[in-house]
């Protein structure tokens, strides 16, 4: 039995958080992660690039050249950069004229990244519109509409953009389609999901070949993220929707962050969960 699909790791899973939270780049962990994913069989990272001191992120520095080359000696892929920073600085929550230096920011930053990305070879650039990046309104949904449609014409190339909204799965398949560049699609989160109360069947059946990726994770129903399988994600209809689509493409762990010190164990852990349903649902047997 052989299994077809990429699994890998949100960054900074293996790092300790010294009180950084959930999510964060690892600055001073970040080489030593790739050589343990490698340990633990991960095929990819997930590389993040967040607001917080970001002028120091390797893919920010040197054409991202020294990320190339820790990609390259451990194995570990980069297929996707999860851009975190967008949740600091979403352009269109703000007013006036710190709107307009902040647009201008966003865009100077985005473009520097996506060429970073060509330099790297890097695919996939994923855009969270979540918690404080929400599209609340019309209005905001048009801006931000606008925004990187410009920015995906201006770039042309095969570097995909996933979004990752809250939004019905009947009304982001509708706003996806409002795009006319078709480099843009949907990153499936299934604890984000599970933490609103979507059914992850109806979700991956209607955005089907939009999806580019998907996190794996558990979340309480409007509650936080806990270990995979004790929340309210269902698995089973989510692995259910993914064979009927004939997903093929990566799983990212981004699961509850699990004990200190035992960060290793915790991945393994998530990673021998998914395994597990891509062996019943979707290996080539």
């Amino acid at each position: 039995m052989k299994l077809n699909h990429s699994i890998g790791m949100m960054q900074g899973r293996l790092t300790h958080p010294r009180g950084r939270g959930i999510q964060f780049f690892p600055f001073e962990n970040w080489e030593n992660e790739f050589m343990q994913a490698a340990e633990i069989g991960l095929d990819e990272i997930e590389f993040i690039f967040d607001y917080d001191n970001y002028q120091n992120n390797p893919l920010w520095k040197d054409n991202g050249q020294r990320l190339a080359e820790v990609a390259r000696n451990t194995g570990v892929k980069v297929k996707a950069v999860c851009f975190d920073y967008f949740m600091r600085r979403p352009f269109f929550k703000y007013q006036g004229k710190e709107k307009e230096d902040v647009y201008a920011e966003n865009e100077t930053i985005l473009k520097h990244i996506l060429g970073n990305m060509r330099q790297v070879g890097i695919g996939l650039i994923e855009i969270p519109l979540v918690d404080g990046s929400s599209m609340k309104t019309e209005n905001e949904k048009n801006e931000f509409l606008e925004f990187l449609q410009r920015i995906a014409n201006d770039n042309p190339g095969d570097i995909k953009y996933g979004l990752e909204a809250d939004l019905p799965p009947d009304e982001f398949l509708h706003y996806l389609e409002r795009f006319q560049n078709r480099h843009i699609g949907a990153n499936y989160d299934s604890g984000n999901s599970s933490g609103i109360g979507y059914d992850p069947y109806e979700e991956i059946t209607i955005l089907k070949d939009f999806i580019y990726n998907i996190h794996i994770k558990d979340r309480i129903y409007q509650g936080g993220s806990v270990e995979l399988g004790t929340g309210s994600a269902d698995f089973e209809r989510l692995f259910t929707a993914l064979q009927q689509i004939r997903y093929k493409n990566s799983f990212i762990l981004q699961a509850a962050r699990g004990q200190d010190g035992h960060e290793t164990e915790n991945i393994r852990m998530q990673k021998s969960f998914v395994e597990g349903y891509i062996a019943k649902y979707l290996s080539i047997k």
